[in-house]
């Protein structure tokens, strides 16, 4: 059974139509990846099923606030430590309980460090971390191994797959193996023709 899926939907960058015509879905414990090359639409086609902006045609099914989306900026406060960003985050998403998100993660020997002092690569993990501790199933992520070394690649992969484990599911968009059975999605083939664009698509952008 689908957890997430889309219909003949097509999405839109600054109004102009950059996908259309897609159609996939994904269950619980399934990984769909994304391909394609850059400037395809891929980070665009992530913020709409997150969302994030609204589509330009079709239809994107998915239980409310079953979605935590992943970007490219970590999302972390830098005067608060990595123990207590995980904890406001939990707390935003009505959830409790760090610890497991800090050992997943290899943060226990950083949880009194502030964000702001962290290294790229650890402010990278402590913002994966923020995944686990939002209790929702579909995980959207956008190019999520950037600045993470292998031993760190690994931890999240190792993150993914308890969390297909207990019936999660995990759209993203990256270049990198993981080692995990997944589909791919080349969105190559789906590029729109930009000389359909309307002008009159008033996008979102949260």
């Amino acid at each position: 059974m689908s957890i997430l899926s889309v219909t003949d939907l097509s999405v839109a960058r600054g109004g102009v139509p950059v996908l259309e015509g897609l159609n996939f879905s994904v269950a619980s414990g399934q990984v769909l990846i994304l391909r394609g090359p850059n400037g395809a639409g891929k980070t665009t086609l992530l913020r709409t099923l997150a969302g994030l902006q609204p589509a330009l045609a079709g239809q994107v099914i998915c239980a409310p606030d079953a979605v935590a989306y992943g970007a490219h900026a970590d999302g972390l406060k830098s005067t608060l430590t990595a123990a207590e960003n995980l904890t406001f985050w939990a707390g935003v998403y009505g959830q409790s309980g760090i610890d497991a998100a800090l050992t997943a993660f290899d943060l226990n020997p950083l949880a009194d460090r502030p964000a702001g002092n962290l290294s790229a690569g650890q402010k990278r993990r402590l913002g994966l971390a923020r995944l686990l501790v939002t209790g929702r199933p579909v995980w959207v992520l956008d190019e999520p191994t950037v600045s993470l070394d292998t031993a760190s690649v690994a931890l999240f992969a190792a993150a993914v797959q308890a969390h297909l484990e207990t019936g999660g599911a995990m759209i993203v968009a990256t270049h990198i193996d993981l080692g995990l059975q997944a589909q791919v999605l080349d969105v190559t083939p789906f590029r729109a023709d930009p000389k359909t664009a309307t002008g009159a698509f008033d996008e979102a952008f949260l």
